[in-house]
């Protein structure tokens, strides 16, 4: 009879590989503190756009990002549904001086700036129309 050690050693593979990717989809797209009294701020020389009067919706994607134009559609369309609200589009691939600052992993990446440009929320991966619009309620509420 063979040795079973590399039937063992695919399947503990494939135990972990599948709990990392159930944990990664689960937390895509969910939006979530962007910090509290040391949450970064961006201004908008760094953008290259104004800021929005109450808010400003930041995306963060790459040519080859799936899910980018989808969430850009999304993000636009909230932004021209919510007075005072900008979304603004920055290339990662280009700015890679705000990717390292604000730790972006992947894309796309949303930022939801308060009209300061202090961030308040963030999610990494696509987030639902709901969620951003909850986090805009944060954002403007003064």
């Amino acid at each position: 009879m063979s040795d079973p050690t590399g039937l063992i050693v695919a399947a503990v593979v494939l135990v972990a590989a599948t709990v990392f990717g159930l944990a990664r989809a689960r937390r895509g797209g969910r939006l979530r503190e962007g910090g509290r009294g040391d949450a970064p701020r961006l201004h908008p020389t760094e953008l290259g756009a104004e800021l929005g009067e109450r808010a400003t919706l930041v995306q963060f994607s790459t040519a080859l990002c799936a899910a980018c134009p989808g969430t850009r559609r999304l993000l636009a369309g909230v932004a021209a549904a919510t007075p005072g609200v900008r979304h603004v589009e920055i290339d990662a691939e280009v700015r890679l001086d705000l990717v390292r600052r604000l730790n972006v992993m992947r894309t796309p990446t949303v930022l939801v700036l308060d009209h300061a440009g202090r961030v308040v929320r963030r999610a990494s991966g696509a987030p639902s129309e709901s969620d951003i619009l909850s986090a805009l309620e944060l954002a403007t509420a003064d």
